[in-house]
């Protein structure tokens, strides 16, 4: 079985995550799986949008299986494990756009890589949470960093502090959301945004993105001139 399913939709590459009996928590293999999936959108040419979501009805994602959790040989193994496959690192990289599709549980590491992509969707199903707090340890996927440059930072302060959840609803009213649309329309809706954005000048689309997210670490000044310098380059064809 695979637990991450690929397919193409044109320029479109639609990642499922295919655990839906166990909510789509990613385990080991499932965190291979991805690995092998975030190198094939950062090498591919002809990739030039994708879509993540989960499979069945009930979950995007609940975050990480904890029933592997200390099941590696030592803590300096499991700490390698993560270093030499840095799979949020990679995915906080990727140049093309990533549009997340949620219905469900967007809890723990599948909030994060919801965070890590560009634009999220969502049904009216949608719960969002980092509960890791609340199991006695802390998120390991960014969410610590990427929730307070998506939400106010009292908002991002309270999820991340209390474990709470918040609906669908709230988060779209927080801006952490796109769009909320009904469950039978939640991937073609997702895949057509994301058919949309393919569509323009690849090397564009992949300077703006850089401009936003390299830009959030700068100073304005220097945010304005990389700003010129990738539009410069767009310009020029580089």
């Amino acid at each position: 079985m695979s637990f991450v399913e690929l397919a193409r939709d044109g320029d479109v590459v639609v990642v499922t995550l295919n655990r839906p009996e166990r909510l789509n928590a990613v385990h080991l293999a499932m965190r291979d799986e991805l690995w092998g999936v975030l190198q094939l959108l950062r090498d591919d040419p002809t990739a030039r949008a994708a879509v993540f979501h989960g499979a069945g009805d009930r979950a995007f994602s609940a975050g990480a299986d904890i029933t592997e959790f200390g099941t590696a040989p030592s803590v300096v193994d499991a700490r390698d494990a993560r270093l030499n496959r840095d799979l949020w690192g990679l995915t906080s990289r990727l140049e093309i756009p990533l549009v997340a599709a949620i219905q469900g549980f967007a809890y723990g590491a599948g909030l994060e890589l919801s965070l890590h992509c560009d634009l999220r969707i969502a049904d009216p199903t949608a719960r969002f949470a980092l509960p890791e707090v609340t199991l006695g340890y802390a998120p390991s996927a960014g969410g610590t960093q990427t929730l307070a440059r998506h939400l106010p930072r009292s908002e991002a302060l309270r999820l991340v502090t209390s474990g709470d959840p918040i609906d669908a609803r709230r988060a779209y009213e927080l801006g952490l959301l796109y769009r909320i649309v009904e469950p039978a329309a939640l991937l073609p809706e997702a895949i057509a945004l994301a058919s949309k954005l393919a569509a323009f000048d690849p090397a564009a689309v992949r300077a703006v993105k850089r401009a936003v997210v390299a830009g959030l670490d700068l100073p304005l000044a220097e945010g304005i001139a990389l700003e010129r310098r990738l539009g410069q380059r767009v310009a020029a064809g580089a």
